[in-house]
């Protein structure tokens, strides 16, 4: 099986130090990633621990695929608890960061204790140097990067970065990279504000070569040649085939259409488009690098979740103000889909759906902790009580678009997902819509055949974030090519896959996760059964929780006997 190559360093900010340690035996096993940050974690990170606590440990972690020169190999992975769903969670961010970690030899990345001092951590193939910068206290982004250039010589695809957002703690803070890349769901900026970590820097020459077969030229080349929507409109070319078909979330989930869906349409954004934007060594170059001629408002994006959360969701027909919404996000550090859900969310409660200036304002004062923004900081689950609105999120997470309501095995992949309401996770959707060959497609309605898949989707995906290997390359990532670029039989991969899963379900046992926490604000029908089935298929109990045995001399992945 191929996998990342290196020693971890691990960093203790309260301490100022920084130790390597031989995980070999690891990484054989866990190829690098989602798969390697989860078993660290698991290993390492106490059960009880508070995500906002010196004991938390943030991984950063790379996988042999940032040692291609592939298309869809421009990522990496982040690992920790988070402050939002309280459970262990990975989040992945694209741009140029990955092939500058890989260059200081190491495997992954370990982030414990605490500073006293606000720090910028700049690691490199000679080891990590510690800086002390309260000058930066609360600088956003773009200006963190500023000071790292001007004073390091390196660049954004160097860093990552918190804003604002995740100084303060605000619950969905984001870890940001190339300025406008996010490490986004689960509030990971959060961990390392509660560290006093400003940025960390990753720089070096020290690249462990792997070696890969021809086949990644092939997929390289068809990446360039593809005639995907997704090349000139991002994710927003799904958004008003969305609407259309009722999984477009609305006026904070009230409704599943928007009458103002052509403001903030794929179209639109394309027409806002300067030129083209892509990650680190692809092909498919599927970015949105956008501007507004006439404010001179620039900004990457909104992809089509964004647009959800800070558009229908928020009653926003404009596309400007959408993109002025995700440009705030990411100056801040914010994720986009939880703060704009959280925004709709107040926005419901004091009927001022469509108010773009408030939201700004709002955007602004959560990551500042300012007034009402102290509030929303804490997210929907902890605070729709105190709004008067419904909780409209799963284990803590606030939704994302695709809604299950009508694409109801999505519904059951939000409520399964030990991450939260992230459609990533399984990444059902398309299954539901007329986007893939139809023996792969399933009718929307109900969960007949559908939670099989689901487990194998959620499977797939942990290999897919442990390559790492961004999930848009799902039209050109067939079994075979999976086994051949990772040199595994796929059920093989497969079941690692499943282990990820169960790893992270178990450690969120043991801080209290059962079955009761797989839920939805809304019903699917045969729900329960559905559920009863994915814990059979994956050898699990019936009240959610993964049996101690398979922890014990079995594998995490065993499923349950045909």
């Amino acid at each position: 099986m191929k996998h990342v190559r290196g020693p971890l360093c691990s960093i203790d900010v309260g301490e100022r130090t920084a130790e390597t340690e031989d995980i070999d035996d690891l990484l054989e096993s866990y190829i690098g990633g989602r798969a390697l940050g989860t078993k660290l974690a698991h290993e390492r990170i106490p059960f009880d621990v508070d995500p906002l606590g010196a004991d938390n440990r943030l991984y950063f972690a790379t996988g042999p695929l940032q040692h291609s020169t592939m298309s869809f190999t421009g990522r990496m992975s982040a690992t920790g608890v988070s402050p939002l769903t309280d459970g262990l969670l990975s989040s992945n961010a694209g741009g140029f960061l990955s092939r500058n970690f890989t260059g200081t030899g190491y495997s992954a990345v370990e982030i414990t204790g605490a500073s006293d001092e606000l720090v910028i951590l700049h690691v490199t193939d000679e080891g990590v140097e510690f800086e002390e910068v309260p000058e930066l206290a609360e600088a956003t982004v773009p200006e963190t990067c500023e000071y790292i250039e001007d004073e390091h010589g390196l660049g954004s695809e160097h860093t990552t970065v918190i804003g604002p957002a995740g100084e303060n703690r605000v619950r969905f803070a984001s870890i940001m990279t190339s300025k406008e890349r996010a490490f986004g769901r689960g509030g990971l900026g959060a961990v390392l504000g509660a560290k006093n970590v400003k940025a960390i820097t990753f720089d070096g020459d020290s690249t462990n070569e792997i070696e890969f077969p021809a086949l990644q030229m092939e997929i390289h080349g068809e990446a360039a040649q593809s005639d995907s929507p997704m090349r000139d409109q991002g994710t927003t070319s799904v958004a008003e085939y969305a609407n259309m078909v009722e999984a477009l979330p609305t006026r904070y989930f009230s409704e599943l259409s928007f009458e103002g869906i052509d403001g903030i349409s794929g179209d639109r954004v394309e027409a806002k488009k300067y030129k083209k934007g892509t990650c680190s060594s692809c092909a498919f170059a599927c970015k949105l690098p956008t501007r507004d001629e006439e404010s001179g408002l620039e900004t990457e994006g909104p992809e089509y979740e964004t647009l959800m959360a800070f558009g229908s969701n928020s009653g926003i027909d404009d596309i400007v103000d959408l993109m002025k919404s995700n440009k705030l996000c990411d100056e801040y550090g914010l994720d986009t889909i939880s703060a704009g859900d959280t925004v709709a969310a107040y926005l419901a409660s004091e009927d001022e759906f469509g108010n773009a200036d408030l939201i700004h304002d709002l955007v602004e004062k959560i990551a500042y902790r300012e007034g009402v923004g102290d509030t929303l900081a804490e997210g929907v689950d902890r605070v729709h009580d105190e709004l008067g609105v419904e909780n409209w999120s799963v284990k803590g997470m606030e939704f994302s678009a695709h809604d299950g309501r009508t694409l109801n095995g999505q519904g059951l992949a939000f409520a399964t997902s030990n991450r939260g309401a992230d459609h990533m996770y399984a990444e059902f959707y398309p299954y539901e819509y007329p986007l893939v060959d139809a023996d792969d497609a399933f009718d929307k309605e109900g969960l007949e055949g559908k939670p099989p898949k689901v487990v194998e989707l959620e499977n797939i995906n942990a290999i897919k974030d442990s390559g790492v290997l961004c999930k848009f390359s799902r039209d050109f990532m067939t079994e075979e090519r999976v086994e051949t670029l990772l040199d595994a039989e796929y059920d093989e991969l497969l079941e690692l896959g499943g282990e990820v899963v169960a790893m992270e379900r178990h450690f969120n046992n043991q801080r209290g996760f059962d079955r009761g926490d797989d839920t939805l604000p809304y019903e699917v029908p045969g729900f329960d059964q559905g559920l009863d089935e994915y814990y059979a298929e994956r050898g699990w109990n019936d009240d959610g929780t993964v049996p101690d045995a398979q922890f014990e001399g079995g594998s995490a992945a065993t499923p349950a006997d045909d």
